[in-house]
């Protein structure tokens, strides 16, 4: 049941009490993760591989509860499932974003979102920002480089703790197929370690991501 944290009996309360108030609170982890067996597992299968790899950093982010917290009003909320939204690139060079739900049934996730996306890219163009939902990881796609840094537009005058998360371009290394991923998070809910873990499932479900689908 979504909830809010106790505080005051929270491990990290003098951390979030700290950080809480910082002109810029967030901080970035840029990696690169493996999705060979991802790409190899989808060939001749007609699904989206990007909404393939959005399925795994959402499953991911659900499974680590810190990534599920929120601020509101000074208090913590948490999350029974959080969904995601994402960056859709217009004919005219601008772009919307798209929104989808998460289900841990993995097909169905890849042809709901990748139909999310075909709406958004075939509609009216109008950007309309889901501002008041903090239920979701805003994710977003730049396949055209591939990043090691990478840095949000943040709005410092609102509470905003949604978790930030960008996919670059595919590059090939020794044979593997490598995808750049940055991690943003606000660093009075979140800390390295926890960041460390989401990333360390992530790598998990994609060597192996037939035992999800």
């Amino acid at each position: 049941m979504a909830h809010y944290l106790d505080i005051a009996t929270w491990p990290r309360r003098q951390v979030f009490e700290f950080f809480r108030g910082f002109d810029k609170p967030y901080f970035n982890i840029c990696t690169r993760v493996d999705v060979t067996r991802l790409i190899e597992g989808l060939r001749g299968r007609g699904l989206s591989v990007s909404m393939a790899y959005h399925y795994f950093a959402l499953r991911a982010a659900n499974e680590i509860e810190p990534f599920r917290y929120r601020l509101r009003a000074g208090k913590v909320f948490v999350h029974d499932v959080i969904h995601g939204g994402t960056t859709v690139l217009l004919p005219n060079e601008a772009f919307t974003l798209a929104y989808f739900d998460y289900v841990e049934d993995f097909e169905k996730f890849v042809i709901d979102g990748a139909r999310a996306i075909a709406e958004a890219h075939a509609g009216d163009g109008a950007f309309r920002p889901r501002n008041e939902d903090d239920g979701r990881i805003h994710f977003t796609v730049v396949p055209w480089f591939s990043f090691t840094s990478f840095s949000h537009a943040r709005n410092w005058s609102t509470e905003d703790s949604i978790p930030k998360i960008a996919f670059g371009k595919f590059l090939s290394e020794n044979q593997r197929v490598l995808l750049p991923l940055s991690v943003e998070v606000h660093h009075a809910l979140l800390d390295g370690f926890t960041v460390g873990r989401y990333l360390t499932r992530l790598e998990e479900m994609l060597s192996n991501p037939e035992a999800v689908w």
